[in-house]
């Protein structure tokens, strides 16, 4: 591709708004009169409502206080999104939530995020919690659902959240695969499903995606439909026109990656890639082969090379060719397992090996191939390997450069 091909992506910096209402309200229209009788009554009725608003503030930042115990500031802070003026009502909807199974840390998570829980009936709130129930969800996982997203319950039953879990179950042909769409994507509920996710589905329809594929990408990464379908069409077509074939599942992934790139993301991570001596064409050759290698942060991008250049030896060209690297965890894979491996060529073991194999693989798999085969000549291997899992965890590591055999 040219020198230009970035700049293809220009589109992107423009700011989308994915189902976020903008809400705003006219100037109250206030009137005043001469009469000195009427004003002082004015006055003394707002000094009133001042006063009792106040007393109402403080004591729902001292129930914040008591009841989960709070700082003054974070008490604070929550009481200016919901009054309470006796304990009553709080108490009732802690219990409800208590008796549904929540833990004490979960209510807390609850109210914190949405504390205007606290102005809801119980009557209001049961209801909601037993059609989750009745579509699939347990009990632990329900908790942990409105953990994640309390404000699904501030939502309609008949309204929204009835209408948008039948669509969902209906796209994904199933309610328990819907659930699982939720967990995946808490907000989803609040969604007018029929302005985003539907339009994008035919989009991609009519540019010949197959639906088993829409299907499959949306359960595992909803998020990516809840886009502005001019939006989507226009990132739908750049994907195509940049050499992606509708009929592969490649072709989702690279539209979820730009859909999540920034313009001024994607500039930085070519930026990274080239500084590691890789040319713009191979950084899109690499992301034709693995659209996902563009998910990654510049942070990780810069990290996961210096190890594997400076320390490994390994070339950035391989790199690029094997961009599934990328997806895997730094803490756990990549650092444990490079310098693990580092270790074994130190002690003169001959190993040969391929990016796929040493990265891309199941912790079982790695241990018997590069652990287990070789602990009778090299005791506690198992020992110095969890070693290296815990220096990498910890984000302190040294390394000392050596070249591997491995085959590309």
């Amino acid at each position: 591709m040219s020198s230009g091909s970035v700049t293809m992506f220009g589109f992107l910096h423009r700011n989308v708004f994915h189902g976020k209402r903008v809400i705003t309200t006219s100037s109250s229209c206030m009137f005043f009169y001469n009469e000195p009788s009427i004003s002082r009554i004015s006055n003394s009725l707002r000094f009133s409502e001042t006063s009792s608003q106040s007393h109402s503030q403080s004591f729902t930042a001292s129930y914040f206080i008591d009841k989960f115990g709070f700082s003054q500031e974070s008490a604070l802070k929550l009481s200016k999104h919901v009054l309470l003026k006796t304990p009553e009502k709080p108490d009732s909807v802690i219990s409800f939530f208590e008796d549904k199974g929540f833990s004490e840390s979960q209510i807390k998570t609850v109210v914190t995020k949405c504390p205007q829980i606290f102005d809801f009936d119980v009557k209001n709130l049961s209801p909601k919690l037993e059609f989750f129930l009745s579509r699939g969800f347990s009990s632990p996982d329900l908790a942990k659902y409105l953990t994640k997203f309390p404000s699904a319950l501030r939502r309609s039953l008949d309204k929204q959240i009835i209408p948008c879990f039948n669509l969902l179950s209906n796209l994904v042909q199933s309610d328990e695969k819907a659930v699982k769409v939720l967990q995946r994507c808490p907000f989803i509920i609040g969604y007018d499903l029929n302005s985003t996710v539907i339009p994008n589905f035919n989009i991609l329809l009519e540019n010949g995606v197959p639906e088993s594929n829409i299907i499959n990408a949306f359960r595992l990464c909803p998020s990516t439909f809840l886009t502005k379908p001019d939006n989507y069409k226009e990132i739908v077509n750049l994907v195509e026109e940049t050499g992606f074939n509708p009929l592969e599942l490649k072709f989702l992934d690279a539209v979820a990656v730009v859909r999540q790139n920034s313009k001024s993301n994607w500039e930085s991570k070519f930026d990274v890639f080239k500084k590691w001596g890789l040319s713009e064409e191979q950084i899109w050759e690499a992301f034709l082969k693995y659209p996902r290698v563009m998910s990654a942060s510049e942070d990780k991008i810069a990290k996961t090379m210096e190890l594997l250049v400076n320390t490994m030896g390994i070339q950035p060209s391989a790199i690029a060719n094997q961009g599934s690297i990328f997806r895997q965890s730094l803490e756990r894979n990549i650092v444990p397992r490079g310098l693990f491996v580092q270790d074994l060529i130190s002690n003169g073991l001959a190993i040969n090996f391929t990016l796929s194999s040493l990265f891309d693989t199941s912790e079982e798999y790695f241990l018997n191939r590069f652990v287990y085969r070789f602990e009778d000549r090299v005791p506690e291997l198992l020992k110095l390997y969890k070693q290296k899992v815990d220096v990498a965890a910890g984000g302190k590591y040294k390394t000392k450069k050596i070249r591997f055999r491995f085959n590309s």
